[in-house]
């Protein structure tokens, strides 16, 4: 569970960063997207720092820690909007990967509770996947 905290952090970091960079003719269509990726991800990162602690464990708390473990990693095309989506679209592919992989986990540990939250993500993502394939035009 922890891992996945790690790399819904860094996303987190890097929505804050596409919100505020953004430039150019898609600002206005992806300023107000980019923001409420960045209010889900508050979200989630609270649940699952939740759930972790529900669990009986400590979530981590560093930054550092996160820039080094995460599986997803920094990026400096910021101000870009198509170069900014296409990283958010790789950024799910290794969250939803690692959800999945933490839903076999859960479902032979018997953790019904965080298998049933990583599924509630997965199906709210792929949505997210598809709009974001959609304004690339893919």
């Amino acid at each position: 569970m922890g891992l996945r905290n790690k790399d819904a952090v860094m996303s987190f970091g890097f929505a804050m960063w596409w919100i505020f960079s953004i430039k150019g003719n898609d600002f206005f269509t992806l300023h107000p997207k980019f923001e409420e990726l960045y209010n889900n991800l508050v979200l989630k990162i609270d649940e699952i720092a939740e759930r972790i602690l529900t669990l009986g464990a400590v979530p981590n708390h560093n930054y550092s820690d996160y820039l080094k473990l995460s599986t997803i990693k920094e990026s400096r095309e910021v101000s870009d909007g198509n170069k900014c989506v296409e990283n958010i679209l790789a950024s799910f592919k290794i969250v939803i990967d690692l959800q999945r992989d933490l839903l076999d986990i859960t479902e032979k540990a018997g953790d019904e509770g965080t298998n049933s939250q990583m599924s509630d993500y997965i199906t709210e993502q792929e949505k997210e996947v598809w709009m974001y394939n959609s304004y690339l035009g893919k």
